[in-house]
């Protein structure tokens, strides 16, 4: 959904040095994109991955100083402002999804469908790995993350053969994670739905990266943190991500004031402007030609106002 994210930044970056966060920068596609389609704009990539910054700042060299990176954490909006010497942004482009370059470096052990050691960590030089909450989360803490992350129907009984598995040899390797995965299962479930680790691969994965965590910084300071005109586009993957963003669009589109008020009040009125209809999907064409676009889930809106004081995150 390339072309879509750049066509709803587009005209909020179309004056003379417009500012842009790519606050996903990963291989620098999208950075690329909207410098190509914003020829007055100037972006500020944000990653925590070094092997990302290194591989997006070698292909956006040909930009010259249109680009910059900032190494962090995607919340880190304010950081980003600072290494572009801008006050806000005209526009903010969160991508929530793996990145190729990690999904496919099997030793990162990202995916399921290579063997691999279960690291999972975005940022290499952060301590905690997937293998290491195998070994040390007990029972009930596994069952908690394989839920609520994951959604995972079947996580206490995941959690307990989890248990049982690391108390002869500890799990380290994503094949012996899929094996135990599709044992604790039923037979039934084993056959539909593609993969039966997927789901305990993605709660690990967020559990070993803060990524909701990360994400609930990062919704209220990307808002914040745009200009008014400005806009902020974001891709999510799965629900959890997705209901996050509504929820955080949402309350900036809707006044705050109760229902059947005949004057809503200057500081209740809305200070978002919901630009899609819900969330977009890719397109058939595009899942025909990129089947990483098929969970995706689009939302963006433009800033109209200040928000008013008592409606700011805390």
């Amino acid at each position: 959904m390339l072309d879509r994210c750049v066509e709803l930044l587009a005209p909020a970056l179309a004056r003379p040095g417009a500012v842009a966060i790519d606050g996903t920068l990963g291989m620098g596609g999208h950075t690329e994109a909207i410098l190509r389609a914003c020829p007055q704009a100037r972006v500020v990539g944000i990653d925590r991955d070094a092997d990302a910054i290194a591989l997006a700042s070698r292909r956006l060299a040909p930009f010259g100083d249109r680009f910059a990176a900032h190494r962090a954490e995607y919340d880190d909006i304010a950081g980003a402002l600072r290494v572009a010497g801008a006050d806000a942004a005209d526009g903010i482009l969160l991508d929530l999804g793996v990145s190729s370059l990690q999904i496919d470096e099997a030793e990162r052990g990202f995916s399921y469908a290579q063997d691999a050691p279960l690291d999972m960590r975005m940022n290499r030089d952060d301590p905690i790995t997937a293998a290491d909450i195998l070994r040390d989360a007990d029972e009930r803490e596994l069952t908690r993350i394989l839920r609520e992350y994951g959604e995972e129907r079947f996580a206490p009984r995941i959690a307990r053969a989890i248990v049982a598995r690391r108390a002869t040899a500890p799990i380290e390797r994503s094949g012996e994670l899929v094996e135990i995965v599709r044992d604790a299962i039923p037979a039934a479930a084993r056959a539909a739905g593609g993969n039966p680790a997927k789901r305990t691969f993605q709660a690990l994965r967020i559990a070993v990266n803060r990524e909701l965590e990360v994400l609930e910084r990062a919704l209220p300071a990307a808002i914040e943190s745009t200009a008014v005109g400005g806009r902020v586009v974001v891709m999510s993957y799965h629900s959890l991500e997705d209901r996050l963003v509504k929820r955080a669009f949402a309350a900036g589109a809707e006044s705050s004031a109760p229902p059947g008020m005949p004057v809503i009040p200057e500081d209740a009125q809305p200070y978002l402007r919901l630009l899609t209809r819900g969330a977009e999907k890719a397109s058939e064409a595009e899942i025909a030609a990129n089947s990483r676009s098929k969970p995706v889930r689009l939302r963006a809106v433009e800033r109209t106002r200040p928000t008013p004081a008592g409606r700011r995150a805390a």
